[in-house]
């Protein structure tokens, strides 16, 4: 239930940190009609790129297919645009800015995008929180850090919320959450404003956690995936079977393969959440060989035109038609169903239904507790065997899923 708040007063954006998603975040602001939007990064010549990219889209995608450019004047001539909303007209509403005071001192609503790493993001709060004025609400586009430890540095933490963005023109989700010191109120308007900002692909689909969850839901529901894709990996590299096969071994259930999608998301981005959960969850999320000598050679995926493929010359041609058969999909449900079921039993959400949604609008995958109400059973043996072979006891099936007293859960 959508809470109704008055957000009128809310005017001036500022985005901090302009990289993969906040060159992004920063237009889909502008595109909701917001009166001024501040690009903020140390470097002007990022800030300079960041608002050729909001301008004309990605030169990659450009080339690709039109309609994937969202680039201010690429969605006004597909008539994309509000009603009265033109790119010129936004263009002039944003604000590049490379001095964090002046980007902050008229800020009614800050969203932070730097890189996933928790030292970074508890510094970045800590002087928003000094130069923003009092009435000012901090969000952070984080994936899967806890949004307590984000504001623990931060003078005043009851104006800190998540605001996690799945890719922000084009996707339908925005997850947000509390941390243990946020008001209501910061989450009634952060909830307010996320409602308020369009999207191209249908309707806006705002998820609001009832308490903090590491990874939210969505990214929860499939770093669990990246937990076995990574044991399949170093399986795939002592067998010196490509990274495509096992890309093949989904094809036809996911849009994307596990690799190419790890490429579009930063295959660095990826490390820091497989990290981020082996300090806080589970040392079975520690990265491996493979994803950990990526990272060293500074091989990120598509924003440096080289990860697990080769983006240098536009999207790859990924050969799918030989299968490495040593990625099971039904292992891969049944962690996700297990992940959820760890979810309910959490009370993070009130029901499975919400869950399936989710995963849904920010991933295009259905859920998997439809399946998971028949298949449990069966599941609950494929972990215990994956458990054992593996040596990651987190994979072992929860309470609620080995019993399948989920399945009167759905609200």
């Amino acid at each position: 239930m959508i809470r109704m708040v008055d957000i009128n007063s809310i005017q001036n954006i500022t985005v901090i940190g302009i990289g993969v998603q906040g060159h992004a975040i920063a237009q889909v602001t502008l595109m909701a009609g917001f009166n001024k939007v501040t690009l903020y990064d140390v470097n002007m010549e990022h800030i300079k790129k960041a608002m050729y990219l909001i301008e004309n889209g990605s030169p990659i995608s450009a080339t690709e297919d039109k309609t994937l450019n969202y680039g201010l004047k690429a969605l006004e001539s597909r008539g994309v645009l509000a009603q009265g909303l033109t790119s010129e007209l936004l263009l002039k509403r944003l604000v590049p800015e490379s001095d964090l005071k002046k980007a902050v001192s008229s800020a009614d609503f800050i969203i932070e995008a730097v890189p996933e790493v928790l030292e970074i993001k508890q510094k970045v709060f800590k002087k928003i929180g000094e130069l923003s004025p009092i009435q000012t609400i901090l969000a952070s586009n984080t994936s899967t850090i806890s949004i307590t430890k984000i504001a623990e540095k931060c003078k005043k933490q009851d104006k800190v919320m998540g605001m996690h963005f799945f890719a922000p023109i084009n996707s339908r989700l925005i997850e947000i959450t509390k941390g243990k010191n946020t008001s209501n109120e910061t989450m009634d308007i952060g909830e307010a404003i996320a409602n308020k900002l369009p999207c191209t692909e249908g309707k806006r689909m705002v998820a609001r956690l009832e308490k903090e969850s590491p990874g939210f839901i969505a990214n929860r529901l499939n770093i669990i995936m990246v937990l076995y894709l990574n044991w399949v990996l170093e399986q795939a590299v002592e067998r010196k079977i490509p990274y495509e096969q096992i890309d093949a071994d989904v094809a036809g259930i996911m849009i994307r393969g596990p690799f190419e999608l790890f490429d579009l998301i930063g295959i660095d981005t990826v490390v820091n959440a497989m990290k981020y959960f082996e300090s806080t969850v589970s040392k079975d999320f520690a990265p491996g060989n493979v994803f950990t000598k990526l990272v060293e050679e500074g091989n990120l995926g598509l924003k440096t035109g080289k990860g697990f493929y080769d983006w240098s010359k536009g999207a790859p041609k990924i050969d799918k038609s030989i299968k490495s058969n040593l990625f099971n999909p039904e292992i891969g449900l049944a962690l996700q169903l297990n992940e959820g079921c760890r979810m309910l039993e959490e009370s993070i959400v009130k029901g499975y239904k919400t869950i399936d949604d989710v995963n849904l609008a920010g991933y295009g995958n259905p859920g998997p507790f439809i399946p998971g109400k028949k298949k449990y059973e069966m599941w609950s043996k494929l972990l215990d065997e994956f458990a054992n072979k593996s040596g990651k006891e987190y994979a072992r099936p929860c309470k609620l899923m080995r019993s399948g007293e989920f399945i009167n859960m759905r609200k």
